[in-house]
């Protein structure tokens, strides 16, 4: 009786060690996509954004406060040209009514304008379904409603929530000064996350800062994970579990019965 005991005993073990294994060599939820842009209008007026890799047309009409519509009207973008933006391709998200002065006319011309006030900046969270589970924010992935969103400062002395709807806008706090803030987003039931739902950004004076979260239906499969590779010491580490886990079915087995 005590040997069978024994051999119950070891079984369950080795299958904790491979749980053990299994969980110390899968890597985490991939961030959020985050982006950082102050748009600076040319001498004509215009404004103009430059493709970076990952850029979706949702992603950059996110970031510069405009509509998909309107980004694929100001640059004559038909319905597939959003899948082949080049990486350093620019393009036009809008024109001030009046060209800005050159540095020339203004030396001529005015006189010295107060400093800008500094120190405040925007943060904007879009909450999308990620249907692929890629963790990125594509064209055909559409917004996620009922999300909760806060943000904080490390003080505590900002505290800022939302709840995310579907109308296509993040969710944006205007006006807040620059420092670093701690992001969440809760997301509704019945979803599982595609990327980490908690992300720490450092606002910077001037700056208008967007992150994308994403969340898939708990019904789907589970959502992949990033590109992080598991480091050599875990790996090692679930090598040795398992390891020690044969030995010990060995061992086991070979008990008198």
């Amino acid at each position: 009786m005590i040997k069978k005991q024994i051999r119950v005993i070891g079984v369950f073990f080795i299958c904790l060690l491979v749980m053990i294994a299994f969980v110390t060599t899968t890597g985490s939820y991939p961030l959020p996509q985050a982006y950082y842009y102050t748009p600076t209008p040319q001498a004509d007026g215009r404004i103009l954004y430059t493709v970076k890799e990952n850029d979706t047309c949702i992603s950059i009409a996110l970031l510069n406060g405009i509509s998909e519509g309107e980004l694929r009207n100001l640059n004559n973008l038909q319905s597939d040209d959003c899948n082949y933006l080049q990486v350093g391709q620019q393009l036009l998200i809008g024109v001030l009514e009046e060209p800005t002065a050159t540095t020339e006319a203004l030396q001529t011309t005015l006189e010295p304008t107060p400093t800008p006030i500094k120190g405040n900046g925007t943060i904007c969270i879009y909450l999308f379904n990620d249907e692929n589970g890629n963790a990125m924010a594509e064209d055909a992935e559409p917004p996620l409603a009922g999300g909760a969103v806060s943000v904080r400062d490390r003080l505590s002395t900002i505290n800022l929530t939302g709840i995310t709807d579907d109308s296509g806008e993040p969710i944006c706090f205007e006006d807040i000064p620059e420092g670093d803030y701690d992001l969440s987003v809760a997301i509704p039931e019945g979803y599982n996350p595609t990327t980490v739902m908690n992300y720490t950004l450092n606002l910077l004076p001037g700056d208008v800062s967007i992150v994308d979260f994403g969340a898939q239906p708990s019904s789907r499969a589970l959502p992949i994970f990033g590109d992080e590779k598991p480091s050599i010491f875990m790996g090692l580490l679930g090598i040795l579990f398992i390891g020690a886990g044969m030995g010990l079915w060995f061992y086991v087995r070979k008990l008198p019965k």
